[in-house]
């Protein structure tokens, strides 16, 4: 029923509509009644797609069997609606590995035209517009099939996310932003870039690799706990610095064009890579100049995403982001 699919160690199960209909879950006609009625569903779709069989929990894995639940088409044709639901039950408004995820899934129903299509996917954020468009393309780079998606234009700062309580730092003679809840963490973590791409990401720019938490620590207590309360919104989270929560990653440059990443969502905790986080880290990279326009390297645990960043006089006007993928059995 549910097939698995994996992007850089990003797992995301994909499941139709009508599927979760008759699983006996009351999944609403369109993509958009959905996402306004997800607290009815939401946590139903997810204990039934993602959490573990009885007894077949690998010891020290995360607690669900997958990143989130993808759900759709609601249309045999472009443009395809789709629902990204967290583990946690709540939506997302867009994951970079998800819908490249969700494209090979259309690929392989034989409805993914070869010109590529447009991914719709419909939230219940109230800082954000819903549904959040996507140009995804099939494509190859060094003989790797996998597709292009277009993720538009990066927003920067506090505004932008909707973040508040913070203030201006200087990073490299740029200002970023100070989030006293991770400097008080680690006092490595005191300058952050805060990023929209389709979604808010808070990324902490880091001198040193062992700034970097890894996937481990952050899965933790004290820790866990702790990057849960400022990633997660409220009553999972504090909503602090943002109410509606954030995407936190951190960043260190190594190398020419080559950014090491750590990711820990919300609504989801650490994990392996992202695509929008990648897109966002490249995004961060390129303002305080670390990186140029051009391909960006974003080296995370579960793999390296090829990230474009497009500029014209001085100006970061889109990013594209080049997503692989293959099916995995859970």
């Amino acid at each position: 029923m549910t097939q698995f699919y994996d992007a850089r160690g990003n797992i995301y199960g994909v499941i139709s509509p009508q599927a979760l209909r008759d699983s006996g879950i009351d999944l609403p006609a369109s993509a958009t009644q959905c996402a306004l009625s997800r607290l009815a569903w939401s946590r139903a779709a997810i204990a039934l797609c993602c959490d573990w069989p009885d007894g077949q929990r690998p010891v020290g894995s995360k607690s669900h069997r997958s990143d989130g639940l993808l759900i759709g088409p609601f249309q045999s044709s472009p443009p395809f609606d789709v629902l990204i639901v967290n583990t946690d039950g709540t939506l997302a408004e867009r994951s970079g590995n998800g819908l490249t995820i969700f494209s090979q899934a259309l690929l392989e129903q034989g409805v993914m035209p070869e010109e590529g299509a447009t991914l719709r996917v419909h939230h219940d954020k109230q800082d954000a517009l819903s549904p959040v468009p996507t140009s995804v393309k099939p494509a190859q780079v060094a003989s790797v099939q996998g597709f292009w998606l277009d993720l538009g234009q990066p927003g920067f700062g506090s505004t932008a996310v909707g973040a508040f309580g913070v203030e201006p730092v200087s990073f490299n003679g740029v200002e970023v932003s100070g989030v006293r809840p991770l400097a008080q963490l680690d006092p490595a973590w005191a300058r952050s870039q805060f990023v929209r791409i389709g979604n808010p990401h808070c990324v902490t720019l880091v001198q040193d690799e062992a700034a970097l938490p890894s996937n481990a620590q952050m899965l933790e207590s004290p820790l866990a706990d702790c990057l849960t309360a400022i990633a997660y919104a409220m009553p999972t989270g504090a909503g602090q610095p943002c109410p509606a929560g954030i995407n936190l990653q951190w960043a260190m440059r190594a190398g020419d064009q080559r950014i090491v990443a750590r990711v820990f969502e919300r609504g989801e905790g650490p994990t392996a890579s992202s695509g929008t986080s990648a897109s966002a880290v490249a995004s961060a990279a390129w303002r305080v100049g670390w990186v140029s326009a051009g391909e960006v390297q974003v080296v995370m645990p579960g793999g390296t995403a090829p990230i474009l960043l497009e500029e014209r006089d001085g100006e970061l006007l889109g990013v594209r982001l080049f997503g692989t993928v293959h099916r995995t059995k859970r």
